[in-house]
């Protein structure tokens, strides 16, 4: 006959040391089973990821050799057409090429320029370290609610 617990009735109650040990290893067990249902999933992931990348670059490679190609197309059409020397025909291409990239590379700077850390990632990061150790130490946890971006944090 057993009890809830599936301790046979008699048996001597565990020890809080028997329980710690036993719960330590139940979550060392959780852990270990979470890291390999993570490492199944991203290894699919990269895989996709990879493939697709490559493809990417193929894909880049071939609109490069196609710009290029429009380039030449635009100089030669500039000469015969317009009757311009072949060589101010390209020049003016290559010029036109370098005004558009440097247009495109100023407006890349201004976006990099904005990318800031993450700020409420951190933070709760911290507050989780926090709580972790204030736990383990047995010391009171004070609360933080997390207030919108520009809001004061309110502290209990």
């Amino acid at each position: 006959m057993t009890t809830l617990n599936d301790r046979p009735v008699g048996a001597p109650e565990r020890t809080i040391g028997q329980l710690v040990a036993d719960a330590t290893k139940d979550v060392t067990e959780l852990v270990r089973y979470e890291i390999a249902l993570a490492k199944a999933e991203i290894t699919a992931d990269v895989k996709n990821g990879a493939i697709g990348g490559a493809l990417f670059a193929v894909a880049g490679v071939f609109g490069f050799v196609a710009f290029v190609f429009l380039g030449v197309t635009v100089a030669y059409a500039l000469h015969e057409g317009a009757g311009w020397p072949v060589w101010l025909s390209f020049l003016v291409v290559a010029v036109a090429m370098l005004l558009v990239a440097g247009i495109a590379a100023a407006i890349g700077f201004g976006r990099v320029k904005q990318v800031r850390p993450p700020e409420r990632t951190i933070r709760t990061s911290k507050d989780s370290v926090a709580a972790i150790k204030a736990a383990a130490t047995g010391k009171p946890v004070a609360k933080t609610i997390a207030a919108p971006t520009g809001a004061r944090r309110l502290e209990h």
